[in-house]
């Protein structure tokens, strides 16, 4: 290896485990208490299963069975979205309705030849009909012929999430002739080195026919780790081992949690749908599973610390917020300071799709939600996307990777189906081992953290509660690209103003 690659991986080793960052930190106004035990009532386990029931329904009903492609999203009463959304297809929503299948079928809730049939079409679609580049696929396409649509680019993060759902029904539907033959010819087709773009590390965000690949690379901790471990786990065209630790990994804290990021809380939790990080630390000395449990235990403090302001949105149990849908179209929320200030617009989503992290605080808080605002949030397809009871608007849609994250979690929570199907293809286990990741544990309860902060009997937040946590990255250790979360490019095809519901109703 030459030695300036050499030293970019050893900057890069020593940025994930001493990164120095500077802090603005919240004073938490809860104390510490012992890790609740991780068991799920019969009631809680009801409203469960009823929303996956629900969630299920939207990947069955708003996908096309002649492609299988998923819509991005749909009115959340059922049928197309209004406005030019209505005919898009979502490439990270097709992996996540893929997995969903499999867990309708398992469950019972959709009859087992009918998932079978629906999975094969999807994957014949994408293996011979589909457009593709090097195996890569379009980020948004027409949901009914897999046209091009929105000038999207071959997405690199997105079909490592369509990837996942390829590879989740290959193993569910593993008895079947043909689904893990298709699956294999989809993943073994995509050209992992090709997407370097020439860099010995660093995968770009994506490549545009005419115009080449585009300019920002994944070179910071987002929503990246699930397709750096594709990659080099891949057996047909890999990427070295090294590129794990070539991604800046800032650190920020708030209150008393620490964790490193970089994106609103859905970077926590998508690759951590599939990929089974519990109990193990890399050669950084990271557990991501517990980094993503402290981040969504800062998010639901910071909303907490936030209810003051905004009394009709977050409270003792209701938080949330994440990249969703708003008054002013899809923004970018975080409890980090770049991101969309807070203007009390909740998210579900923030919520349900850390079920499978924080269970104890994202049960109640969309119990609280449903049984507090009933029909104006809970729909045929489950929660819609966003809500902003002081401004009177309950979002009129549901957006299909919001509803997956939440279903895949909470299966992962109930189950952890997700998880194992996921898990036993072998490319993302061998790039763990090539990674330098600690031995999986043996079977047993993993508890989600050691400590957590009281909701009951709110205290006023002190000066500084609402603060948000910033730090000060690191030059990256390959080069700055100012990198995104992908959350950035779809904000900006959704730039124009949410419908507000009529008399604060659905």
């Amino acid at each position: 290896m030459p030695a300036s690659i050499k030293n970019k991986v050893l900057s890069a080793t020593l940025a994930a485990s001493v990164l120095t960052v500077t802090l603005t930190a919240a004073t938490p106004t809860r104390l510490p208490a012992a890790e609740p035990p991780r068991t799920i009532s019969p009631q809680d386990r009801a409203l469960l299963e009823d929303l996956e029931r629900r969630s299920i329904l939207y990947f069955w009903n708003e996908s096309d069975p002649s492609t299988g492609l998923v819509l991005d999203r749909a009115s959340a009463q059922g049928g197309r979205a209004k406005g030019p959304s209505g005919n898009i297809a979502s490439l990270a929503a097709t992996g996540f309705g893929l997995t969903a299948i499999c867990i309708g079928a398992e469950h019972g809730w959709i009859p087992r030849d009918q998932a079978n049939t629906r999975v094969r079409t999807t994957l014949e679609f994408l293996a011979s009909k589909a457009t593709q580049e090097h195996g890569w696929f379009f980020h948004w396409m027409d949901v009914s012929t897999g046209e091009r649509k929105w000038d999207s680019e071959m997405s690199s993060v997105d079909t490592s999430f369509l990837l996942a759902g390829v590879l989740t029904a290959a193993q569910y539907f593993s008895n079947d002739p043909e689904i893990p033959k298709l699956a294999k010819q989809i993943y073994d087709r995509v050209d992992f080195a090709w997407m370097l773009n020439g860099d010995p590390l660093l995968l770009s965000h994506g490549w545009v026919r005419g115009k080449g690949f585009l300019k920002y690379k994944w070179d910071a901790y987002s929503e990246l780790p699930l397709l750096y471990l594709l990659a080099i786990g891949s057996s047909t065209h890999p990427i070295s081992p090294d590129s794990w630790y070539a991604w800046q990994r800032p650190l920020y804290s708030y209150g008393p949690y620490h964790f490193i990021s970089g994106g609103p809380l859905f970077t926590h939790q998508y690759s951590e749908a599939w990929v089974d990080f519990r109990n193990r630390r890399d050669r950084g000395f990271v557990d991501f599973f517990q980094n993503s449990v402290n981040a969504t235990r800062a998010n639901d403090l910071y909303c907490l610390n936030l209810a003051h302001l905004f009394p009709l949105s977050f409270g003792p149990d209701i938080w949330g917020i994440t990249a969703s849908d708003s008054t002013k179209g899809y923004k970018v929320y975080g409890e980090i300071k770049q991101f969309e200030a807070v203007d009390g617009t909740v998210a579900p989503c923030a919520a349900g799709g850390s079920l499978m992290f924080t269970p104890d605080i994202s049960i109640p808080a969309l119990r609280a939600m449903r049984d507090h605002f009933e029909d104006h949030v809970y729909r045929k397809y489950g929660f819609v996307d966003a809500f902003n009871p002081a401004q009177k608007w309950f979002d009129t849609d549901v957006i299909g990777i919001d509803v997956g994250i939440t279903l895949l979690s909470a299966e992962n929570l109930l189950t952890a189906n997700v998880w194992r199907w996921f898990m036993t293809n072998p490319a993302v286990p061998h790039a763990m081992d090539l990674v330098g990741f600690s031995e999986p544990p043996s079977a047993k309860v993993v508890s989600s953290t050691k400590q957590r902060h009281r909701r009951s009997h709110p205290a006023p937040p002190p000066a500084r509660a609402s603060a948000p946590a910033t730090g000060t990255l690191s030059p990256a250790p390959a080069g700055q690209h100012g990198t995104g979360p992908a959350s950035a490019h779809r904000a900006a095809h959704y730039q124009s103003r949410a419908t507000p519901s009529p008399d604060g109703g659905p």
